[in-house]
C-alpha cells in the first residue's frame, strides 16, 4: 500500500498542476458588442470630423459673402477705390476681370479639342472726355488656357494735355472669375498730350477651370468693354474717374447690385450733410 501511495503522488500533484493551468484565464478578447460598439465609435468619429470640415467650409463661404457685402458697400464711395478695385480684381466680382493673379505656367497653354470662345471688344469714352478710343480688332476666338493678344488705340482730340482712365467688365458676368487679364491699362493713369496717339496693349486669357464649370457650358461669346473717364484725384490722392457715380457703376458692371444703390444713395446723403 505504501508503495502505491508512492506511486499515485507524483501523478496527482501532476494532475493538480494540470487542473491550476487550466484554470487561468487566457488573454481577454473584446466580446461581439464591444467589437461592434469601437465600430460604431470609429464610424461616429468621422461623421464628426466631416460635420466639422463642412462647417468649416461654410464659415469661410460666410466670411467671404460677409466681406463681400462690406466692401461693395464701401465701392460706390471714391473714397473706397483702392479697396473695391482690389476685391474686384481679385474675385472677378461684378464683370470685372481677374487681373489680381499671376498666371503659373500650368495655367497657361490652349486645352486642345474644345471649343473655341469667342472675345469681342467694346470701347466708349465719357462726355467730357475729348477722346478717341477704339478697339484695333473686333474679336479674337481663343482656347481655354491660351494667352491672346490685343490692342486698343487712343488719340487726345484735345488741345490741351489731359489725364484719362478706364474702367472694363465683361458679360456675361458670370465668366469674369475664369477671365484673367496678365497686362491691362485698365485704372492706371494714362496721360495724352494735345493731339497725342498711343497704342495700349491687352495681354488675356481664360483658366482653363472654365472647362469644369457647368454654368459655363452655354458661354460661346464674351464681350470685354473699356470706358475712359477724364481723370481727377479725391482729398486722398486717389485717381478717380470724373463722372457721376451712376455712369461709373454702368461702365464697370456694378450698377444692377441693389447694394451699390443703397451704398450710392448713402454717400449723396453724407455728401449733402457735409455740405
Amino acid at each position: 500500500m505504501s508503495q502505491l501511495r508512492q506511486t499515485a503522488t507524483p501523478f496527482v500533484s501532476r494532475l493538480y498542476a494540470a487542473t491550476k493551468l487550466s484554470r487561468i484565464s487566457p488573454k481577454a478578447r473584446p466580446s461581439p458588442s464591444q467589437t461592434r460598439l469601437a465600430s460604431s465609435s470609429d464610424v461616429q468619429e468621422a461623421y464628426q470630423a466631416r460635420i466639422r470640415q463642412r462647417q468649416s467650409a461654410r464659415n469661410r463661404s460666410l466670411l467671404f459673402y460677409t466681406s463681400a457685402v462690406i466692401v461693395v458697400t464701401l465701392g460706390a464711395s471714391y473714397a473706397a477705390v483702392p479697396l473695391y478695385r482690389a476685391f474686384c480684381s481679385a474675385t472677378g466680382f461684378g464683370g470685372t476681370p481677374m487681373t489680381n493673379t499671376k498666371p503659373t505656367a500650368d495655367r497657361l497653354g490652349a486645352v486642345p479639342h474644345n471649343r473655341r470662345i469667342k472675345v469681342h471688344f467694346n470701347a466708349d469714352t465719357s462726355d467730357v472726355l475729348p477722346w478717341s478710343f477704339t478697339p484695333q480688332q473686333k474679336f479674337v476666338s481663343i482656347l481655354p488656357g491660351e494667352t491672346a493678344l490685343a490692342f486698343y488705340t487712343a488719340k487726345n482730340e484735345g488741345k490741351e494735355d489731359i489725364i484719362g482712365i478706364a474702367t472694363y467688365n465683361v458679360t456675361p458676368a458670370k465668366i469674369a472669375p475664369y477671365f484673367a487679364k496678365v497686362e491691362c491699362f485698365c485704372f492706371e493713369e494714362q496721360k495724352l498730350a494735345a493731339g497725342e496717339e498711343v497704342d495700349m496693349p491687352l495681354f488675356f486669357f481664360i483658366d482653363k477651370d472654365f472647362i469644369e464649370d457647368p454654368t459655363m457650358r452655354d458661354i460661346d461669346d464674351v464681350v470685354l468693354s473699356y470706358t475712359f473717364f477724364k481723370a481727377r484725384r479725391t482729398g486722398k490722392g486717389h485717381l478717380v474717374p470724373d463722372a457721376p457715380i451712376e455712369v461709373v457703376e454702368a461702365a464697370s458692371g456694378f450698377a444692377d447690385y441693389e447694394l451699390a444703390k443703397q451704398a450710392h444713395d448713402d454717400t449723396k446723403t453724407s455728401d449733402a450733410t457735409a455740405a
